[in-house]
Formats: structure tokens, sequence, C-alpha cells
């Protein structure tokens, strides 16, 4: 009798353990939660998308914001897995040697990617835009903006994510007019030269905002000839422009952005930022909570063939800046 009780115990645990099926039994609220890689106004916009979606769905959603990196990011999905939510959405910060936390969380509930895939893990899908493409695109908009060529720094939050690696390759093949490979790496640390352009480095800052300007400050004081900066995460352009105006060449230097920062957004108006490529946070943060409810639910037709979600990015500059401004304000309510 004592065996039969353990065996059924053991079943009924395993049963709770289990990430797919039917998570929410009737008159159960859902309890989801949507993980960033770090603080900014990025997944502030974001977090906007997710509480909708949340809303909508009747559930409850846990904005978790991770501000000591990848040890930060672990901790709060290992608290997650504690506390037994109904979904997972994160944006992974090293998907190399995340995939087994990844695949321990996915054992244990829906598992799903956003803004930075970790391909190699159990998730159940990416939601976000091809990286590498953007990456293109916001080598256009240096090509553009320097049309006889030039020395170009890069500067970036980390290179340990998916998105950081694809972005930032996709920006020099296309100053140094490649074909398309994805699978192309080109190491940081020296420069990079092509028939027009050269890039002089890639510069990280781990998100630390002081030394993300200090980058900036220092690619002016070695290379006083550098004639554009591109900064490939949502705060590097504001600080990029700060560096600029302390050391009097705000408007020498051309700024090329990533992401819709209302400084970024700011200075495309002014003219201080030629443009920035953005992505769709809000799509982001809502459509990974819809998803999470629906598959909690026991619908799995929400996961796309492929299982990747396509959320394109698009270049604005200053002739679509006014309007791609005022729709984002009305969607986060800061109007």
């Amino acid at each position: 009798m004592i065996k039969q009780c353990f065996l059924a115990l053991c079943a009924l645990v395993f049963l709770a353990g289990c990430g797919g099926g039917d998570s929410n039994p009737e008159g159960k609220k859902l309890r989801l939660a949507f993980v960033t890689n770090g603080v900014a106004d990025f997944w502030t916009i974001a977090e906007a998308g997710a509480n909708k979606a949340a809303a909508d769905a009747g559930a409850e959603v846990d904005v978790v914001m991770p501000a000591d990196g990848s040890s930060g990011q672990k901790s709060k999905i290992e608290d997650l897995m504690t506390r037994g939510v109904d979904g997972i959405a994160v944006s992974p910060i090293d998907p190399v040697n995340q995939t087994a936390l990844l695949n321990q969380a996915a054992a244990m509930t829906n598992v799903i990617t956003h803004d930075s895939d970790a391909p190699d893990s159990d998730r159940l899908l990416y939601i976000g835009m091809d990286n590498y493409k953007a990456g293109r695109m916001c080598g256009q908009l240096v090509k553009e903006a320097l049309p006889e060529g030039g020395e170009v720094m890069l500067l970036i939050g980390r290179m340990e994510q998916d998105n950081s690696k694809r972005r930032r390759q996709g920006v020099i093949d296309e100053l140094l007019d490649r074909s398309d490979d994805n699978t192309r790496y080109d190491p940081p640390g020296s420069p990079i030269k092509g028939e027009k352009f050269t890039i002089l480095d890639t510069l990280t800052d781990n998100f630390d905002r002081a030394k993300a300007k200090a980058n900036a400050e220092d690619t002016m004081s070695r290379y006083p000839d550098v004639s554009a900066m591109v900064g490939l995460f949502a705060y590097n352009p504001p600080l990029i422009l700060q560096a600029l105006q302390g050391g009097g060449k705000l408007g020498k230097v051309k700024v090329i952005g990533f992401d819709e920062d209302a400084e970024t957004l700011a200075g495309i108006q002014a003219g201080t930022v030629y443009g920035t490529v953005v992505q769709n946070p809000y799509m982001y943060g809502h459509e990974s909570i819809r998803i999470l409810a629906a598959l909690a639910k026991g619908d799995e037709t929400v996961v796309p063939e492929g299982r990747f979600m396509d959320i394109p990015a698009r270049q604005i500059r200053k002739d679509t800046v006014d309007a791609f401004w005022a729709d984002l304000k009305k969607k986060t309510g800061k109007e």
C-alpha cells in the first residue's frame, strides 16, 4: 500500500513538471514571465506590450529585468522555476552556456525566446527579427551617411548574445560589400578594411553606461579622423551623442543607431543622428505573452512553422521619424 501511494505521488509530480499540455486548470489564473537581458527603455516598451497581452488573456505577467548580466538572469529564471510559472519568455544573454538552464526550464514549463535566440535549446519558438539582415540594414544607413566611405567604429553592449553577433556581422558584411552569410564571424580586436570602409574595431561595455560613454570618448581620442560611430544597442547612440557633445564633435561625426531610444529619435529630428534601425519591442512583449497564454491552455497552433515568428526591422530616417515616434507614444501611453 505504501509503495502504491509513493508511485502515485511520483506520477503526480511528473505530470506537474511536464512543459506541454494544458497547465492551466479551470479557474486558475495564468502566471507568465517575460525576462529581458538587462534594463533599458527598449524593455519598457516591451513591458507595455506584455501587459496588454496579459490583460487580454486574463493572465498575470511578471516582467523581469536582470541588472547583473548572465548570472543575474540565471538566478531570476531559477526563481521562476521554483515558483512554478505557466510559461517563460526570455532573451538569453549567453545562449551557449545557458542551454542547459533553458532545457531545465523547458522540462517544467513552456519556454520561448524573444529578441535573442538560443537555437540549440529546447525552446518552443523564437520571436524577433533576423538580426543579420537588420545589421545589413544598419550598414546601408552608414553607406547613405558616408557615400565616399570612411572609418567606422562599432559600439555594442556585449558579444555573447546571438543577436549581438549576427547584428554586428551584418553591418560589417554590408560595409565590405560581401555576400550574405549569417555564419561568418570576424573577431574583434583589429581593423577590418574594405574598398571604401574601414571598421576600426568593436567596443563592448557589458551594459555599463559609463563604460559605453567612455568607449565613444576613447574613440574620438584614439581615432581623430573617425567618420562614424554605430551604436548597436538601444542606449549606445544617446551616449555617443553625449560624448560627441562633450568633445565638440557633435554633427561632425556621423551617428547611426539601433533601436528606438527617445534621445536617438530626437537626434534624428535634430540632424545629429543620420538614422536608426528599429525593432518592435512592443510586439516582442505582446506576442510572447499571447503565445505563452495560448500554449498554457493547450493551443499549440500558435507556434508558427519553423518555430520562428519574424517581426521585421525597419529603417528610420528624418522623413519617417515623426510618424514612427507618434505611433510609439500611442502604443506605450506616452502621448
